[in-house]
């Protein structure tokens, strides 16, 4: 079985889409294929206006399982921050993934055969997007984490029109069992997009990358500069549990951001701020009860107060809900884990599910009510939420 890892954490049931006004989000099918048969479903965040915008195309990882039930990509955080700076953003999901259609593609351990093949729905993506009039179709940036970091170096493998750069993150596959030495394939298979490398690109890794390490990392890069490829390579420190997910972070910007600005200018690309984003609505900070009081949060049964006491060790972002009938959800780290935390209490709940905490703070409201339903001792099935 073919792995990459996952670039936000699992989910224990399937979020209902909120489209993000703050970023003009919408999703398209975008034509792909040799005879455009195929739909890619994308979703594409615009600056407010008409345009044109330069563009980045940021491409996704292939989660365990079946490619059909992996859910639209957003990298929320990465597009916000290139909204900011005046850029339009695509994030296509391939053939056979998610809402796309069409089978995916899986060549095993042959990782070269697997990259390029990744590559045409990435390639279709930018044809695509050039003949829009709201993109600048001279002024292409190319992303892509994990299995879309393997893609996007095998673009850039290749002449496309209007693309200055691409950026590589984390990129690679990882094949589980069987007899595939796929860290061995995947040197091969940068050697091989190192020898025909027609753009510069900028590498980033974790030390603490759980599926590509430093000594892998270093394997690839010497292949692909050794053969001929242009790239900058930059590997962070350890990143909070796992690099390899740092893009689905909302601390992860900090990290990243200066290099990919850095990369930018050298591509005579644009970095300034030039729109206004404004920040999500956050829950206001109440003073139900402190953060670290476990007896107090209302309406738990025992199995839920020691849930609440491990989430008390969790990664910020997070957030934990519940509801009245004694269920409870959390989220860590990842996109929106407000919205995650309160879904995943939700499947298992049959009243309303709200949040308790966000972050180091509660939220939930201080009143008279909430104080004697919770005396009452109410208790139902608990509900976990999503984790790294």
């Amino acid at each position: 079985m073919v792995l990459c890892s996952l670039l936000t954490p699992s989910s224990a049931i399937d979020p209902v889409v909120i489209l993000d006004g703050r970023l003009n989000e919408t999703i398209i099918m975008v034509p792909a294929g040799p005879d455009g048969e195929q739909r890619l479903e994308t979703t594409v965040f615009r600056p407010s206006g008409t345009g044109p915008f330069p563009l980045l195309v940021i491409n996704h990882g292939k989660q365990p399982g079946n490619p059909q039930m992996q859910k639209r990509d957003r990298f929320l955080y990465m597009a916000t921050a290139f909204v900011r700076r005046g850029y339009a953003v695509m994030v296509p999901m391939r053939t056979g993934f998610a809402r796309s259609s069409g089978s995916y593609a899986d060549y095993g351990c042959n990782m070269t055969a697997n990259g390029y093949a990744q590559a045409e729905d990435v390639l279709d993506a930018i044809r695509y997007a050039r003949g829009q009039s709201w993109v600048d179709a001279d002024r292409i940036v190319v992303a892509g984490q994990s299995y879309g970091g393997l893609a996007s170096m095998a673009l850039a493998a290749q002449q496309v029109p209007g693309v200055r750069g691409v950026i590589n993150i984390a990129g690679g596959l990882r094949v589980d069992g069987g007899q595939c030495d796929w860290q061995s394939a995947l040197v091969k298979a940068f050697a091989n997009f190192g020898a025909r490398n027609q753009i510069a690109s900028l590498w980033m890794y974790g030390a603490n990358d759980s599926y590509f390490g430093p000594h892998l990392v270093g394997r690839m890069y010497r292949s692909f500069v050794h053969s001929g490829g242009t790239a900058t390579l930059r590997v962070f420190p350890a990143f909070k549990r796992d690099a390899h997910v740092m893009l689905a972070s909302r601390d992860g910007e900090k990290v990243w951001l200066p290099d990919v600005e850095r990369f930018l200018r050298q591509i005579d690309m644009p970095t300034a701020e030039v729109y206004a984003v404004a920040e999500p609505p956050t829950p206001a900070r109440t003073d139900f009860a402190s953060l670290d009081d476990v007896e107090a949060v209302p309406y738990l049964p025992d199995s839920g107060r020691e849930a609440y006491r491990e989430f008390l060790g969790r990664l910020t972002p997070r957030a934990f809900a519940l509801s009245a009938s004694g269920a409870w959800g959390w989220a860590e780290e990842g996109e929106s884990p407000d919205e995650r935390a309160v879904a995943a209490c939700q499947i298992k709940s049959s009243k309303p599910c709200r949040l308790y905490t966000v972050d180091d703070y509660v939220v939930w409201p201080a009143t008279a009510a909430t104080a004697a339903t919770a005396a009452a001792g109410t208790t139902t099935t608990a509900a976990a939420g999503s984790t790294e």
